[in-house]
């Protein structure tokens, strides 16, 4: 057999296959981190089965959670496939499906509200647009590009990721503050979230302006990121309508296993429903 290196060259060629197969920008990033990390970890080493389920021990060792753990396997297991290198691959670990969430991560409708006052009290009116953007559709970060001001005249988006298109509604009054917004940085047309050099905003300036107000909100730092106002969002919609297949649909979702995901209870609600169960006397 012969040995087996992650070369530039191979690695080059690997970019350009995920390029090929229309990953989306955030896709295409998280697979090169999560190689290089294995790369890094292998300090020159042979790729073989044994290092790479050490890899995957290493992990575990440093405390990743396992649906982290997971998916950087998901990643150089896409790797190995792509080289043909399918006795390398490991197995991903299995989870029983966790029924409630922890409290410490997921953002309450109260602490959403202390973020918007923040902004407006920061004075950063493209910040607090974006996050009632964010919460008030359920689109993804990256998705920002798509509201458009020919899409908030309409009151929709067609929006394009992973290879799949959809129709994001924007109801009547995020509609009028996207216009005024629009209106008062002088946006005639197109993408309504951009830089001062007109290219839309990025993942990382949203992130970090989002941190910018935790402080003064008075909300905890891990549970404010982008991603987590579209939990907001999934969840609020599930608790009025139940349904959890349209829910995937509106969250762009191929299974609605990952909708379930979004809709967990926190851990207290779940202690609260199981006490009204009212079964030890």
């Amino acid at each position: 057999m012969n040995e087996r290196y992650i070369t530039d060259t191979l690695l080059d060629r690997f970019k350009l296959h995920l390029r090929s197969e229309e990953k989306s920008e955030h896709t295409f990033e998280k697979y090169l981190r999560d190689v290089k990390t294995f790369i890094r970890f292998l300090s020159g080493r042979e790729v073989t089965k044994e290092a790479a389920v050490d890899f995957k021990q290493k992990l575990l060792d440093d405390g990743y959670a396992l649906r982290s753990v997971n998916s950087m396997l998901a990643s150089i297991n896409s790797l190995f496939a792509y080289l043909g290198w399918f006795d390398c691959k490991v197995k991903a670990i299995r989870q029983q499906r966790q029924i409630f969430c922890s409290e410490e991560k997921e953002l309450t409708k109260a602490e959403y509200f202390r973020l918007l006052n923040a902004a407006g009290q920061k004075k950063n009116a493209r910040l607090q647009m974006i996050l009632q953007t964010i919460c008030g559709t359920g689109i993804r970060v990256s998705e920002l590009q798509f509201i458009t001001v020919e899409a908030a005249r309409v009151g929709q988006a067609t929006v394009r990721c992973k290879g799949k298109t959809r129709t994001v509604f924007i109801v009547p009054e995020l509609k009028k503050k996207l216009l005024q917004y629009a209106k008062e940085k002088r946006i005639t047309a197109g993408s309504i979230f951009i830089t001062r050099g007109g290219k839309p905003i990025s993942r990382t300036s949203v992130w970090r302006e989002m941190k910018s107000l935790c402080k003064q909100a008075c909300v905890n730092p891990k549970k404010v990121f982008p991603h987590n106002l579209r939990h907001l969002f999934a969840r609020t919609f599930y608790a009025l309508e139940r349904d959890i297949a349209k829910l995937a649909d509106i969250l762009g979702h191929s299974s609605v296993d990952t909708t379930r995901i979004y809709i967990i209870s926190t851990g207290a609600e779940h202690r609260k429903r199981m006490e009204n169960m009212r079964l030890v006397i």
